[in-house]
């Protein structure tokens, strides 16, 4: 047992301040962060307790967006009717991510902040850069069926476990952060997440004590919104791969696409390039298999997840002709 301190937080500047600390982290449902801490991959001297903090709203913005607050738990906001009918693609992610009961006590803003799952992160036997900087990465010639294909480097090749935040990556969504010194920044999605580099243990932009206050999603873009999760088991599981898909089609001629992946980055990956392939071209599986390759033509499998390459490209292909379809 390492003895750590706690406090709860009675509002927001307060525990900024106090997370700034030395040692100090945040914890709000903890549904990843206490089972590190018995791990003992996280061993924080100070928890700032955040749940209890006025930030579970979810509130219309005079511009037509909403403004989803950081301590709104996974399942609030996926049964919430303006998430079910305006951002379709956020609540089907929601509620693919996870068994009911996690839903239920995660929060918004720390599903952004989960981190990987990659079995050698967890084992503190095994060398692995983003838990032990300097250590080697044993996934890179080990077991690494689930890990990344896109984006990696010599020094991590681990995933981002979010189905949330790559349904928010084709929403342009917006990540609305406090520091201690009470400055508010909003940061893009796709500018959250770091890539690994030579520096995987540093996985986003929050700087010390900054605290995730809300998610702004933009006015939802036109055409069918689609998530989906291809994974080992139908129950609770992290995805192989996932894909989420924005669609608009005129007179059978792709008007507009947005489409991310899951499963195979380091960060929710947002293609631009399956985008241009598919915006302006016939609705057709010609269109989807181009856009597919496109997508994949830089992935890089390690032996065991090569699979994942051909899975990335049929699970777009699956999702565009059904998101087409219906739009």
């Amino acid at each position: 047992m390492r003895p750590f301190t706690y406090e709860r937080a009675t509002d927001v500047p307060g525990a900024c301040a106090a997370a700034s600390r030395p040692g100090a982290t945040f914890i709000s449902g903890g549904t990843n962060l206490l089972d590190l801490m018995k791990l003992e991959i996280e061993r924080p001297s100070h928890l700032v307790d955040i749940s209890r903090l006025p930030l579970a709203d979810v509130d219309e913005l005079q511009d037509g967006a909403l403004r989803i607050g950081a301590q709104a738990a996974n399942s609030d906001a996926a049964a919430d009717p303006r998430v079910r009918t305006r951002y379709p693609v956020l609540s089907q992610a929601l509620v693919a991510g996870a068994s009911g009961q996690l839903r239920n006590k995660a929060s918004v803003g720390g599903n952004l902040v989960q981190r990987t799952r990659c079995p050698y992160f967890y084992d503190t036997a095994a060398g692995c850069n983003k838990r032990d900087p300097g250590s080697g990465c044993s996934a890179i010639g080990g077991f690494n069926r689930i890990h990344a294909v896109l984006g990696a480097s010599d020094s991590c090749i681990a995933t981002n476990p979010s189905d949330m935040a790559v349904a928010m990556s084709v929403l342009d969504a917006q990540i609305e952060l406090l520091d201690a010194d009470r400055s508010v920044r909003r940061v893009d999605i796709a500018d959250f997440h770091r890539l690994p580099g030579d520096t995987p243990h540093v996985e986003t932009v929050l700087r010390p004590g900054e605290m995730i206050t809300a998610v702004i999603l933009p006015p939802p873009p036109p055409g069918r919104q689609l998530y989906r999760k291809v994974r080992d088991r139908a129950s609770y599981e992290f995805a192989l791969v996932s894909v989420a898909a924005v669609v608009a089609t005129e007179r059978g001629t792709i008007s507009s696409a947005r489409v991310a992946f899951g499963g195979v980055a380091h960060k929710p990956w947002r293609s631009a390039d399956a985008e241009a392939a598919l915006t302006g071209r016939p609705a057709t599986m010609a269109t989807y298999r181009a856009a597919a390759e496109t997508a994949m033509r830089d992935a890089v499998g390690q032996g065991q997840n090569d699979f994942k390459i051909d899975l990335a490209r049929r699970t777009l292909c699956r999702t565009l002709v059904q998101a087409a379809q219906a739009s």
